[in-house]
């Protein structure tokens, strides 16, 4: 894998890759009316406002096949992805790294945080005006914005889907994203069960590395 990319989360009988899915699809049963003309100024305020979010997470793969876990992010730079039972695989970022843990072959990858879409969702002092425009999705409930570096291709793209929500970070609920690294694999992340700014300890972005004669890694 190279370290630019960001890999999709998955089993590795996924086959690394998932079906495309637009980003509106996350909002497809929803209503069309306007945007709203400072979405993206509201999208910043939201990601500097959230200092932490726990939440449940779907992934869906191109055969429509399912997998859940949970998601922890404590800004700047730190998340976790940890799968349902029985899924060997981890994903964790420390701040300035991502690290996917595979315990069933004892494998660890790693690669800069800010060379991945998910760059933009971690870093709450990016000026998402450079780097970012809003995508129509016809619903003034809904803001769906596009996030991916010009000059920087192969740091791959996200697109985050955010619902209107007055108890939430300047009124914004992020819904999901989808990714799409410079390999054009896509993968799609929808949440649930949101909890902005609670209690997130360092400790949980710690893991264990499966490799032999290896101790655990901080996060």
């Amino acid at each position: 894998m190279k370290a630019t990319s960001f890999r999709p989360l998955l089993t590795r009988a996924a086959a690394w890759s998932l079906a495309p899915v637009t980003a509106a699809a996350l909002a497809a049963s929803l209503p069309a009316t306007a945007q709203s003309s400072s979405a993206l100024s509201s999208v910043q305020a939201h990601l500097k406002q959230t200092n932490s979010m726990t939440a449940d997470f779907v992934q869906t793969d191109r055969n429509g096949q399912r997998l859940n876990g949970t998601l922890t992010l404590k800004r700047p730079g730190k998340i976790r992805f940890q799968y349902q039972k029985g899924i060997p695989l981890l994903i964790v970022g420390d701040g300035s790294r991502l690290t996917m843990i595979d315990y069933e072959v004892k494998q660890v990858q790693s690669w800069p945080v800010k060379n991945s879409p998910l760059g933009a969702l971690l870093d709450p002092d990016r000026d998402l005006s450079k780097y970012a425009k809003i995508i129509p999705t016809g619903n003034d409930a809904v803001v769906s914005v596009e996030v991916k570096d010009p000059k920087r291709p192969e740091y791959g793209t996200i697109t985050m889907v955010f619902v209107r929500d007055g108890s939430a970070p300047a009124g914004l609920r992020l819904r999901g994203w989808v990714a799409l690294d410079s390999q054009n694999n896509r993968t799609r992340i929808d949440l649930s069960n949101q909890k902005f700014n609670v209690p997130v300890a360092d400790s949980a972005f710690r893991w264990t590395d499966p490799r032999p004669n290896r101790r655990g890694r901080p996060g």
